[in-house]
């Protein structure tokens, strides 16, 4: 192989080949790890938390069921989605009759702290007028709006103000008085 000299910096350099796909495949090889690793077969593990799930129990309602619903800006309308998530609720406490919820409404949507309460009592009030129409018995459940506290997240982004947009159904062993 021929050198050839830079004149710029006077340095000797020997032009440079591609290296072949062969070559690059057989260097490679000598850095698979994955024979020396030990690798747990955890797909099936219980997740912490959750291995001694009970039925019926509040932890088989969030994982199972779930407790939240969201709603579009400046609205206390129920869309498609959050009756598909109420009515998994509905039949679940319909069938757990030992519970009460206390349904938690919330929002971060334009307009003063008494609006926003105003708003997220009016979503939480839909919430439970809708769990009621599926069956649920009143006496069990109860709402409040809490506004713009207990954010999610203190955003300016539409999609993480759509996160404080919320109504989250609490499981109670005893109604609160």
């Amino acid at each position: 192989m021929t050198a050839f000299s830079t004149p710029a910096t006077g340095r000797t350099s020997r032009p440079r080949l591609p290296l072949s796909p062969l070559l690059l495949a057989a260097l490679l090889a000598g850095c698979n790890t994955v024979e020396n690793v030990a690798s747990p077969d955890v797909t099936n593990a219980p997740v912490i938390g959750f291995a001694n799930m009970e039925p019926g129990s509040e932890e088989a309602f969030m994982l199972n069921v779930g407790r939240r619903t969201y709603f579009t800006p400046d609205s206390a309308e129920i869309d498609e989605t959050a009756r598909m998530t109420l009515d998994k609720q509905a039949e679940w406490l319909m069938s757990h009759r030992t519970w009460y919820a206390k349904i938690q409404g919330f929002a971060d949507d334009p307009g003063s702290a008494g609006d926003n309460t105003a708003l997220s009592t009016r979503r939480a009030n839909a919430v439970m007028a809708y769990l009621v129409g599926k069956g649920v018995a009143p006496n069990r459940l109860w709402a409040k709006g809490y506004g713009t506290e207990r954010k999610v997240r203190d955003c300016a982004q539409e999609e993480c103000k759509a996160q404080n947009r919320r109504v989250i159904t609490n499981l109670r062993e005893e109604r609160e008085r």
